[in-house]
């Protein structure tokens, strides 16, 4: 038995976390749920689970929570500063970490220097401080198992590879919703197209990240840092079908991929299992329904956001931290209809020339960089 807490239970991976665990009572118990502020979601799942602690971290909505499992003996607690406590208690095996965007970095640096296996889906704690995450990790030991779709397939296909050297991987994309359209379609596009995309169910705030193909620099970035590799060895490629998750290709030029339909329990069930596999149940590829698999590469002039996030992971420092932060508010700013889907990386571009370099951060810069990003990118929109 395995026990678990999951970081961000009410959004999309929290949710399909909680699925799989459901799935399978005998091989994991829930120990710890965290959300943002989505409480009455939180509510449900906590008497549903009946895990040993529960943190909200909106303390406004502290009282409703308490109130709600006043009954069930579940402790409650509130704030952000409590979620990264809450990582530390010793009956934790595994902190699948879910939130999103930087409120991830500091409850996964928590739970890495309390030895938890840490099953990762919030890339942007890698994008942000992969250099701190990444000493953290050897120093204590630690396994990090991605979650993230792509990040799972290159961590499959390297089972037993380990030793062998990589020379290049290549993170597949669907492109989105917007592959086929031009660059002045995209002037025009709205929230609820750039919420629609082709084969993945996600949360608001990924499905803009895949929609501007910023999800796809996020995971470039990311896999430099899972994976120990240059910016040189990692391609994106366009492969509209989502069946080929990821590739690796070795340096005697041999390639291996893990392919099956988009389902993100598959990796979240891999990641919580490893090394072992359990059974599922999930739906089964079958090649007759996809005589077809093509692969073209994705139009850097109509997504700047990847030559942004390269761009960025090749000048390193706090520029990785600055350039998340602007997205997050640009998204945020697109989402409230205050900028238009074009806007997002003229947006990051300004905020990364306007702040402020910091060659090598601590995790005080990191905070500070993030800070005043959000700062200059308010200010942008404003």
């Amino acid at each position: 038995m395995k026990y678990i807490a999951v970081l961000g239970s009410t959004g999309s991976i929290g949710t399909q976390t909680l699925d799989v665990i459901r799935l399978n009572p005998d091989s994991f118990k829930v120990h710890t749920l965290t959300a943002g502020n989505n409480v009455e979601l939180l509510i449900k799942q906590a008497i549903e689970f009946k895990p040993a602690v529960v943190v909200i971290a909106d303390k406004n909505k502290y009282k409703d929570l308490a109130k709600a499992l006043s009954s069930y003996p579940i402790k409650v607690l509130a704030g952000n500063s409590e979620i990264e406590n809450a990582v530390s208690n010793p009956a934790i095996d595994i902190v699948l970490t879910a939130m999103v965007g930087f409120s991830g970095l500091l409850p996964t640096i928590k739970a890495i220097k309390a030895n938890k296996t840490i099953a990762l889906a919030n890339k942007e704690t890698l994008v942000v401080a992969g250099d701190i995450i990444s000493e953290l990790v050897k120093k204590h030991r630690v396994n990090i198992i991605p979650v993230d779709s792509e990040h799972s397939a290159i961590f499959q296909c390297l089972a037993g590879e380990f030793h062998n050297p990589v020379e290049k991987i290549y993170l597949t994309a669907s492109g989105g919703p917007f592959r086929t359209k031009n660059i002045q379609e995209l002037e025009h596009v709205t929230i609820k197209q750039a919420l629609k995309h082709p084969n993945w169910d996600m949360g608001a705030k990924i499905t803009i990240d895949s929609a501007s193909m910023m999800n796809k620099g996020l995971e470039a970035i990311e896999a430099k840092w899972l994976f120990e590799l240059e910016p040189k060895q990692i391609d994106i490629i366009i492969h509209p079908q989502s069946i080929i998750h990821s590739i690796v290709q070795f340096s005697d030029g041999s390639m291996k991929s893990q392919m099956g339909l988009p389902d993100m329990k598959l990796p979240i069930q891999y990641a919580l299992t490893y090394p072992n596999r359990l059974h599922s149940d999930f739906e089964r590829f079958n090649f007759i329904n996809y005589p077809e698999l093509t692969f073209e590469k994705p139009d850097l002039n109509k997504f700047k956001n990847i030559q942004i996030a390269y761009d960025a992971m090749t000048k390193g420092g706090n520029v990785p931290c600055v350039m998340n932060a602007a997205n997050e508010i640009a998204v945020d700013a697109f989402l409230k209809e205050q900028i238009k889907f074009t806007e997002i990386p003229k947006i990051i571009e300004k905020t990364i020339n306007k702040t402020n370099f910091v060659a090598r951060p601590s995790v005080a810069d990191y905070i500070d960089s993030d800070a005043e990003a959000r700062k200059i990118a308010n200010e942008l929109i404003n």
